[in-house]
């Protein structure tokens, strides 16, 4: 199944931003819900432990990933119900993230950033642009008790959309 890929690459004030937008016919609690409670969270990210509040670190399981691991989030706001951010550092960069929520009419809408600040970063919106496509659906298919989606229709399927951005 051919995916068509969502995400913008917009240019930032330092850096870019990879940022995508999904919408849920439901109300902006329940979508809040998804987002922060472990065992929501479990369904299509991976479920996340210890005391969460901003300016404290949470570790979080990515299920979907080789080797399952754990890694630190550190939470950079909490606005329930609209405002999500949250930053890690690994071997693969910096991950700094913001969820913002809107809810008009019971339909929730959820846009997503991803802050990519350093060449390295941006240089891998290639591949990171597929991935969170892929997990924002897999958001989606755990909301409704759907089938969830396969990576390989994601990753590589969408670089050369993501590659094409870069140029722009």
């Amino acid at each position: 199944m051919t995916k068509q890929p969502t995400g913008r690459l917009l240019r930032a004030a330092q850096g870019r931003d990879l940022v995508l937008t999904r919408t849920y016919r439901a109300p902006i609690a329940d979508v809040w819900a998804s987002l922060t409670e472990s065992d929501r969270t479990a369904r299509w990210f991976g479920p996340w432990k210890g005391e969460a509040g901003p300016g404290r670190t949470v570790q979080v399981q990515m299920v979907h990933e080789d080797e399952q691991p754990w890694m630190e989030m550190t939470i950079d706001a909490c606005e329930p119900p609209h405002r999500l951010a949250v930053s890690a550092i690994d071997e693969y960069g910096s991950w700094i993230l913001d969820v913002r929520l809107t809810e008009t009419d019971g339909v929730t809408e959820l846009r997503f950033t991803h802050h990519l600040r350093t060449d390295d970063e941006i240089a891998q919106a290639p591949q990171v642009g597929p991935g969170w496509e892929y997990y924002l659906d897999l958001f989606g298919t755990a909301r409704d008790g759907a089938e969830p989606p396969n990576f390989d229709d994601y990753y590589p399927p969408m670089a050369d959309y993501y590659r094409e951005q870069l140029g722009a």
